[in-house]
């Protein structure tokens, strides 16, 4: 397995940072996470995931559907119905979403926790002190 070092000076790196950045921006790993459990309309996936506007959520699938992440089906119905599932290649990015989303329950508080003794600090504020020391003192 390649080094991220190696990754980043792959035969396009361009190509890499392109697709690093479409998997970490603020909806793609929800909706990947939300499809990896079911298909889902467009309405549920707008319900589901809290926050995502109608626009957003549109441009997200669609990002995806091109990259082949996601599959969009239209059936031939009335009302028209349209679902929306992962790939096969979407699929294996599904437990990736998952692990993430872990990591970042489990030290969500912590992070927040850092944010604002650092924003504290830069702003001239007395920060909480840690209990833990650093070995050697």
């Amino acid at each position: 397995m390649p080094t991220m070092a190696e990754l980043c000076t792959s035969d396009d790196p361009d190509l890499f940072r392109s697709l690093l950045s479409r998997i970490g921006d603020k909806w793609t790993l929800l909706v990947i996470g939300v499809l990896g459990e079911d298909r889902r309309r467009f309405t549920e996936l707008s319900q589901i995931i809290p926050g995502i506007s109608r626009r957003m959520l549109t441009v997200t699938l669609r990002a995806l559907e091109r990259d082949g992440l996601v599959a969009r089906t239209v059936y031939a119905e009335v009302p028209p119905r349209v679902e929306y599932e992962l790939t096969a290649l979407g699929g294996s990015l599904k437990q990736v979403a998952l692990s993430l989303g872990d990591w970042v329950s489990e030290h969500q508080r912590t992070i927040l926790g850092n944010r604002h003794a650092f924003d504290a600090s830069a702003s001239g504020e007395r920060a909480p002190t840690s209990t833990r020391r650093r070995s050697g003192s």
